[in-house]
């Protein structure tokens, strides 16, 4: 009985290998074969403590960077640091856990359990994504954000749509494998297939990408500023006058950009530091930074991370306020019941902004902001109603030291990129900086514990992607069909299999019809459109299974049970 639990926690830590910084795609297969292999004949309490050990080992490997955060202050938080992954990982795997568990109540077999998987993992990432503000880190799809042509995908369906084809892809050789003889060729068929249409996708996006330029020079300066020295008032002045001098190095510069509290400060109040950036910083050149503010509130003082614009050293002519911010980093949720204190140096606890924001600067085409952590939830790093032409992305993975979680929060925000058709920048003090262009791909960076700049092009952005226009409900239009088919081939009599086999006949025609009215009705606006189009699929699916059974016809809300004398039956 151990062996599942084994494989399970096995299957967990290989699964990280797939995700950058390492990027292996066998990782995908042998992690998820593996899993789905623990999970094959389990009942739901199984399963679910099967999917709990995977998330467990997959989190604590995935995430054990964490603990460098807490060696900041080693006196004070270092005793918590291994309780508090291990922790963040039990409840993480909670997702994993409700997916496993959900899988096995549908008791599907065959590429419908291929099917059915895929869309349990990926709606229980979804949910990891929401719930309780959201930790969409190191989702399956990020597997991809190595791999030019085959990360494309997320452009139209999202980072979650390319978890779903992901975990699709790795269970695959597990159907094969339970399968016998000759039917063994259908599933790996399956996977050739899916892997040519992902890839062939991603060659024709990149090859009608067109570099685009938007005639604007930025300078991103990298500090390198220890996290132990940021707040401390004896470094204060050095650390202004690194910047100003990284700020000020021969070129010419049309955007200056610093990271995530890159100033130890208030610069809004400081017309001292104001006037040492108009003296030092090149002639039009507009400075966009990461910094604190503050405003009364009555007898309390609010504040903020955000970043601010200063033109000709006169400011702030704009800002942007975060408004997703870290638990127990910038504030800790529920106070009034957790005794717990933050466990990041800084001058307040932290207020959040309204939400994602499009700032028109002068001299450089319209911006999105995002600090830090916001670059990690797909669909919500732009605003709705203003759409952007880049996105500049401060950050501070100085926490984090040479972990490689600098190189997966990168992963997050090239898979923005990709999403939305907008080029990256990314401004971090310790490093990651980084130039993104709107395919992913990474034109010009500074590796970690660097300090220096990069001087740059701005990168044009491309048309608006398919997944910008429609986030999250693409990944619904690409599942649509596949829950279909697991509805239909959920096993809950002896006659599953002939079910299962009977909806593959109709699942193109469906697909098609279903998911394109669907799409359309999306397209023009037309929300009735698409809710008839939704509500006119369970005719269409009574019609085509009805086709599809070679001897006795059952309507689809007919009782399930039935003998087999019965069901051979004229």
């Amino acid at each position: 009985m151990a062996a599942p639990f084994l494989a399970a926690i096995a299957a967990g830590a290989v699964a990280v290998l797939a995700l950058p910084p390492f990027s292996y795609l066998t990782a995908v297969l042998v992690a998820w074969s593996a899993l789905f292999l623990a999970l094959r004949g389990r009942g739901v309490r199984t399963a679910f403590a099967l999917g709990w050990m995977f998330g467990i080992a997959h989190f604590v490997v995935g995430l054990w960077w964490i603990t460098e955060s807490f060696m900041v202050e080693a006196e004070t938080f270092g005793p918590l640091a291994m309780p508090a992954v291990i922790g963040l990982a039990a409840l993480l795997s909670i997702f994993p856990a409700l997916a496993c568990a959900i899988f096995a109540r549908l008791r599907a077999q065959n590429l419908v359990a291929a099917v059915a998987f895929a869309a349990c993992w990926t709606g229980a990432e979804w949910l990891r994504g929401h719930v309780l503000t959201g930790f969409p880190w190191n989702l399956a799809g990020y597997a991809l954000t190595d791999h030019a042509a085959l990360r494309q995908i997320a452009a139209l369906v999202g980072s979650y749509g390319s978890s779903f084809l992901t975990v699709l892809a790795g269970v695959l050789p597990a159907v094969a494998f339970s399968m016998c003889g000759r039917a063994r060729v259908l599933p790996l068929a399956v996977l050739v297939g899916l892997l040519c249409v992902v890839w062939s996708f991603g060659a024709l996006r990149l090859a009608g990408a067109e570099p685009g330029r938007t005639g604007v020079q930025v300078r991103i300066v990298q500090g390198n500023v220890a996290q132990q020295d940021k707040w401390d008032p004896a470094q204060r002045a050095e650390i202004v006058a690194r910047y100003l001098d990284l700020s000020a190095q021969p070129g010419a510069p049309d955007l200056i950009l610093w990271p995530e509290t890159a100033y130890p400060g208030f610069l809004d109040e400081d017309l001292d530091a104001q006037s040492r950036l108009a003296d030092t910083l090149p002639r039009d050149a507009l400075l966009l930074a990461g910094v604190l503010d503050r405003e009364a509130d009555g007898a309390q003082t609010v504040y903020y991370n955000t970043i601010q614009a200063y033109s000709g050293g006169r400011g702030p002519v704009a800002s942007y306020s975060k408004h997703h911010l870290v638990p127990f980093g910038e504030y800790v949720p529920f106070r009034r019941w957790l005794p717990f204190e933050r466990i990041v140096e800084s001058l307040g606890e932290i207020a959040p902004g309204p939400g994602p924001r499009t700032l028109a600067l002068p001299g450089v085409p319209l911006v999105g902001a995002a600090i830090c952590y916001e670059i990690i939830f797909p669909g919500h790093v732009t605003e709705d109603n203003v759409r952007p032409a880049w996105i500049f992305n401060a950050t501070n993975d100085a926490w984090f030291g040479m972990s490689m979680g600098p190189e997966q929060h990168l992963a997050s925000a090239r898979m923005r990129a990709v999403e939305e058709g907008l080029p990256v920048v990314r401004a971090a003090n310790t490093g990651i900086s980084a130039v993104i262009d709107a395919t992913g791909a990474v034109l010009a960076r500074l590796d970690t514990a660097q300090t220096g700049i990069i001087d740059a092009p701005l990168p044009g952005a491309s048309a608006a992607t398919f997944y910008a226009r429609f986030g999250d409900w693409t990944m619904l239009v690409l599942m649509m069909p596949f829950i279909g088919l697991c509805w239909l081939g959920r096993e809950g009599s002896s006659g599953s299999d002939m079910r299962a086999q009977a909806t593959t006949s109709w699942l193109m025609t469906f697909a098609g019809n279903r998911a394109l009215a669907v799409v359309a009705g999306l397209m023009i606006g037309r929300s009735r459109g698409a809710r008839h189009a939704f509500l006119g699929s369970r005719s269409r699916l009574e019609h085509y299974a009805r086709l599809a059974r070679p001897h006795h016809h059952v309507p689809l809300g007919a009782p399930r049970r039935m003998s087999v004398a019965r069901r051979a039956g004229p």
